[in-house]
């Protein structure tokens, strides 16, 4: 079988996201002729074997795992409202809670997903996990926005939902922790050669369209920076459209880490940190404007370089080698790691 996604295209003004998919199937497993791959320039590599993800490695699948394949920190989703939006706030609501009573501003925090992590948005929301019932009584903004969110929760016909109506001051799933945290969108394009990721304080809220891992080092982000465990993702990853969709189940939970010494763990430390300051000489850019790779800046091109080649000898790679190579050794040393749990 082989299978390839093409973004379908057209002469309308206003064209429908479409991409066909065109697969191609053969009774019988042609040991005897000789197989090619294509890349995107057209250029014709022979292959003893194409598997199901269109690279040269073992018939390999990757599928939903719980926990992590190798012993790191687990990923996990960010805190879900389940308000209709009641509990999210613009700048300009916020504002007018904080104007009605100073004391309201420890109940407004900063609310971020996918889009404002990448873009810089701005959102607010009710984070009212400590606040007293009196706190919540006294204010007359607050307490319309608990209301609403009532009101929707008892409207809906899941059970789940009818129970969160009993707090509807608190967010439907909570999952913030009070450390700082790495913090994934979940949707990045396909023009980025790395996703943004970012250490985000706990004070921010995480929403849903957002992945975390809470207890993650400087270590776990430069190897998840990397083009080693990029060109995995750009394999196994789900499509929103042709963009990205990162998966904690199938992405992160099923990578096969290095097991580096303790001077290679040091060395992707050291350019992790070189990857963060780059980006703070950038103050004013976004991480959208920092990764389109029109646009990078050299400073930070050449920290992610220098992170790629890090992790590359972490895993004894050859510097050199492309990235379907990479990911053919991801899937050795996967199939590896599988079998010896």
């Amino acid at each position: 079988m082989a299978a390839e996604v093409i973004p379908w295209d057209s002469e309308s003004t206003e064209k429908a996201h479409v991409h066909c998919v065109i697969i191609g199937f053969s009774h019988k497993n042609s040991i005897q002729k000789q197989k090619y791959i294509f890349d995107e320039g057209g250029n014709r590599k022979e292959t003893k074997q194409i598997n199901g993800y269109m690279i040269d490695a073992a018939d390999v699948f990757i599928e939903n795992r719980a926990k992590p394949l190798c012993p790191v920190p687990e990923i996990v989703y960010g805190s879900m409202p389940i308000d209709d939006g009641h509990l999210i706030l613009t700048k300009e609501e916020a504002e007018e809670i904080i104007c009605e009573n100073k004391a309201n501003a420890q109940f407004v925090r900063k609310y971020v997903g996918g889009d404002e992590l990448l873009n810089r948005g701005e959102r607010f929301c009710l984070w009212l996990r400590d606040a007293s019932p009196k706190e919540l009584r006294s204010s007359k903004l607050i307490s319309a926005h608990i209301k609403a969110t009532e009101i929707f929760r008892k409207s809906s016909t899941r059970p789940q939902t009818l129970k969160l109506a009993e707090t509807p001051w608190l967010f439907g799933e909570i999952r913030q922790p009070e450390k700082v945290m790495l913090a994934i969108p979940k949707v990045s394009s396909e023009r980025r050669r790395y996703i943004p990721m970012v250490f985000v304080e706990p004070e921010i809220i995480v929403n849903g369209s957002t992945l975390i891992i809470p207890n993650a080092t400087l270590y776990e982000f430069g190897i998840l920076m990397s083009n080693v465990h990029n060109a995995w993702m750009r394999v196994v990853a789900g499509r929103m459209k042709s963009d990205y969709q990162y998966s904690g189940s199938i992405v992160y939970n099923n990578f096969p880490w290095c097991d580096p010494t303790v001077e290679q763990k040091a060395k992707i430390k050291q350019s992790a940190q070189s990857i963060l300051d780059a980006r703070k000489k950038f103050f004013d850019s976004s991480l959208a404007d920092l990764y389109d790779e029109s646009f990078m800046p050299a400073d930070l091109r050449k920290a992610h370089r220098e992170n790629d080649t890090a992790v590359m000898q972490a895993y004894g790679f050859n510097i050199k080698m492309t990235e379907s190579e990479c990911v053919a050794e991801l899937f050795k040393l996967y199939e590896k790691l599988s079998k010896g749990e």
